[in-house]
């Protein structure tokens, strides 16, 4: 554990050094997007979390549930998410980048030194288990920020990989969705475990890939209302595009950037940066339909030869829903006040770390979310 926290710091230190070196540290440089936070005010937010749950012994994320004071005496008014609007994180009176560095390491310092007289349970690791959890995802979601603005990554994050094809039938059955995963440490909207029966289908191999899609693009597909749905076309009319968000036609030649780079469309790589109602779209005029999660989860839990995932997330049909037996854990925000406005994705990306790679863990955003790394795969109707 001591390990992971270690190593988890580090690459999200040398993330940031990258949006620093790109001159994104200073938060009047940063673009006031919706998808994106300050870079200085995310490191500090991560420093925070673990500062919060661990050493401050809190028993949720109620402002009012910590046992001892921030080693910072402003840190609860700087990077407290759930008290601090996204929209005034560019105005904040940070210390400097050092600073807040040296904040990151003292909190790691003293978790470490925590976690060495812990006791080996499940109840007594998971505040470490959250922590270690909520900064990889914070670390793919700077990622992210590196593809939004265009930054590169210190190493090739690009994922070129060819995708399988041809479709896989499922004769469908009875599974259980949720309940505890390896290493003790689940978080809420996976609870409780339920069984689910799935009917029969067929379900792509791999994902839709740039070629496919592309002929979805050069049919007229973001042209005609009828693919789209009422929500998807509202979508459709505020962004003046006739393709996917990185896809340029330049000289007759699809291209596509990939960070900071700008390369050819490689027709066989997995189409990605597609909002949900894109993926709807397109399923719509191939005649096919998204996956439901429970269908994913019993192909991937299934384990045949030909299911393949793991390079991209993967939308799928599913609104993101409690499960049957719902209560919202220590991190009360996590999940709850998203329900109902967010799509289910599943599988995992190849920037997600590979300790939070499971077939049932539930990933969700905004169906109009088009910059994490996303795809889709279909099913036969």
């Amino acid at each position: 554990m001591a390990h992971s926290l270690r190593g988890a710091r580090d690459y999200t230190l040398s993330l940031f050094d990258r949006l620093a070196a790109a001159g994104f540290d200073d938060a009047q440089q940063v673009p006031r997007l919706a998808i994106v936070n300050p870079p200085l005010w995310e490191l500090g937010h991560i420093a925070w979390f673990a500062e919060w749950f661990i050493l401050r012994e809190a028993a949720s994320s109620h402002p009012a549930d910590a046992q001892q004071p921030s080693l910072l005496a402003r840190g609860d008014d700087w990077f407290d998410s759930n008290t601090v609007p996204h929209r005034s994180r560019w105005a904040l009176d940070l210390p400097l980048t050092g600073a807040i560095k040296t904040y990151c390491r003292e909190v790691l310092h003293r978790v470490e030194g925590r976690l060495a007289h812990a006791a080996p349970d499940d109840e007594s690791l998971y505040p470490y288990r959250l922590a270690l959890a909520h900064e990889d995802m914070h670390g793919e979601a700077f990622l992210y920020t590196m593809q939004t603005l265009g930054v590169e990554p210190a190493a090739d994050r690009r994922s070129a990989l060819a995708e399988v094809t041809g479709e896989v039938a499922y004769p469908g059955g009875t599974i259980v969705l949720g309940g505890a995963q390896q290493g003790g440490f689940v978080f809420d909207n996976e609870k409780q475990a339920h069984a689910c029966r799935v009917a029969p289908f067929c379900m792509d191999a791999g994902l839709v890939t740039n070629a496919q899609y592309l002929e979805f693009v050069e049919d007229g597909g973001y042209q005609y209302p009828q693919f789209w749905s009422a929500a998807g076309r509202a979508w459709l009319m505020g962004q003046e595009r006739l393709a996917p968000r990185y896809w340029r036609c330049e000289t007759g030649q699809w291209c596509t950037r990939r960070f900071a780079h700008l390369s050819m469309l490689a027709s066989s790589e997995a189409v990605r940066h597609v909002s949900w109602y894109e993926a709807q779209a397109y399923c719509a005029w191939a005649g096919r339909r998204l996956p439901a999660e429970a269908e994913w989860e019993f192909a991937a839990m299934s384990r045949q030869p030909g299911f393949h995932w793991g390079r991209l997330w993967e939308w799928t049909a599913s609104a993101f829903e409690p499960y049957p037996g719902f209560a919202a854990d220590r991190y009360r925000e996590y999940s709850a006040p998203w329900f109902g406005t967010h799509r289910v994705l599943r599988g995992a990306s190849f920037a997600t770390p590979g300790r939070l790679r499971s077939p049932h863990f539930r990933n969700f955003y905004r169906p109009e979310r088009d910059d994490i790394f996303a795809g889709f795969r279909t099913c036969a109707v």
